[in-house]
């Protein structure tokens, strides 16, 4: 990968990941921790905190120096979304999706002239970034979208929605997939960069959600909004096929994600199961609950490996379609299970939200659904591995 500095020897960059899982580390425990509870309860987006994360560099991590980003890997990136999602899955979530999908999608699509305007202030935090491909009847099925781009002398007019869109209400910008050839064609969808507060777009309903619910998740409506042609994201109707590129390195973002929110789970129930006693010994004694910490540590380990494994192949500059989609599914499911059995640990405790269980359960589901479906996941790892 262009971004991540050549002559960096393998022991350079795993000192700066050490530095980064130390600093979000620090900052989750004095910034986030504290209010987590609050923020869950309120579905609260803390916007102060992305400003926060664009000050220590995370906001703009994949994104060159020239442009006022950090000019990391995905070994680094992987790294602070794990460290941040371990103490709150939501801000990891919202971290993952201005970096992954908005700010790579213009860094790595965008002309000069755009990358200029935006990426200083998405890697800056100055901005958040949204990114919409997502529809209301088209999820999975993003090549049937309804929202339509058309010509209009020198722009185009855009009419649509778009739901599930996270960062969508907060969001100083957004990607936006739109059609603008026939259903279902893979060259029918084209790009657009749109900025919040431009004509006909709007932001609708913010979704009160089982889970993550610090993370904004909204719709984006779209009524005869005129945007000019200079807000083209590529050529006209390579916008799927940007997007599938896009969600290729996406995939591993939520891989981390899920990682992190199994860690955090696990790290909860391995602590609670040495303080709790039962019968005169720690209950982390009987063979039980031992048993289930040891599935949940390998499972973890094992999702970690395939997450890094990935990121490497991305730093590489190697295709990562297979290696992304097989540890967006294993991490995301075994952040459900862990987190299942960290409730079933904690007991009685596991179901009230004094203790940090229930919240990492209800965090965890969305893992299996954001940026592709578990089922999805494997259509694409049984696709690739079935090329002649």
């Amino acid at each position: 990968m262009d971004s991540v500095k050549s002559d960096q020897t393998h022991a350079q960059r795993e000192e700066t990941c050490n530095l980064i899982k130390d600093m979000v580390r620090d900052f989750a425990s004095a910034q986030i921790a504290p209010n987590i509870r609050t923020w869950d309860e309120q579905q609260h987006f803390p916007r102060e905190i992305f400003s926060q994360l664009g000050e220590l560099g995370l906001m703009g991590m994949l994104v060159p120096e020239e442009y006022g980003g950090s000019g990391l890997g995905y070994k680094e990136y992987v790294t602070a979304i794990i460290e941040l999602s371990k103490a709150d899955p939501s801000v990891g979530l919202s971290m993952a999706a201005h970096n992954s999908l908005c700010t790579n999608h213009i860094c790595m699509f965008g002309n000069a002239a755009q990358k200029q305007q935006y990426l200083p202030k998405l890697a800056t935090g100055a901005f958040v970034g949204a990114w919409g491909l997502t529809e209301p009847n088209t999820g999975s099925d993003a090549g049937n979208m309804r929202t339509t781009a058309v010509r209009n002398g020198d722009g185009w007019i855009i009419n649509g929605s778009k739901n599930f869109i996270t960062n969508g209400k907060t969001g100083d910008v957004a990607v936006l997939i739109t059609r603008t050839g026939e259903p279902g064609d893979k060259h029918g969808a084209t790009a657009f960069i749109i900025d919040q507060g431009t004509k006909g777009f709007t932001a609708g309903r913010k979704e009160d959600k089982l889970g993550m619910r610090a993370s904004e998740t909204v719709e984006l409506l779209f009524e005869d909004c005129h945007i000019p042609d200079s807000q083209r994201l590529g050529e006209i109707g390579d916008g799927f096929i940007q997007s599938l590129k896009v969600l290729d390195g996406g995939r591993i973002s939520i891989a981390a994600l899920s990682v992190g929110t199994a860690l955090g789970a696990y790290e909860a129930a391995l602590a609670y199961s040495k303080e709790r006693k039962q019968f005169g010994k720690a209950i982390s004694e009987f063979q039980a609950i031992a048993f289930k910490l040891a599935d949940m540590y390998t499972d973890i380990q094992a999702s970690t490996l395939l997450t890094f494994h990935a990121a490497a192949l991305k730093d590489a500059g190697e295709k990562v379609t297979l290696p992304s989609a097989a540890a967006k599914y294993h991490a995301s499911e075994t952040a459900v299970r862990v987190a299942n059995e960290a409730v079933q640990i904690f007991g009685g405790y596991g179901f009230v939200k004094d203790y940090p269980a229930e919240k990492f359960y209800r965090d965890s589901k969305l893992c299996t659904i954001g940026e592709g479906t578990s089922e999805i996941q494997k259509m694409v790892i049984s696709k690739e591995i079935l090329k002649d």
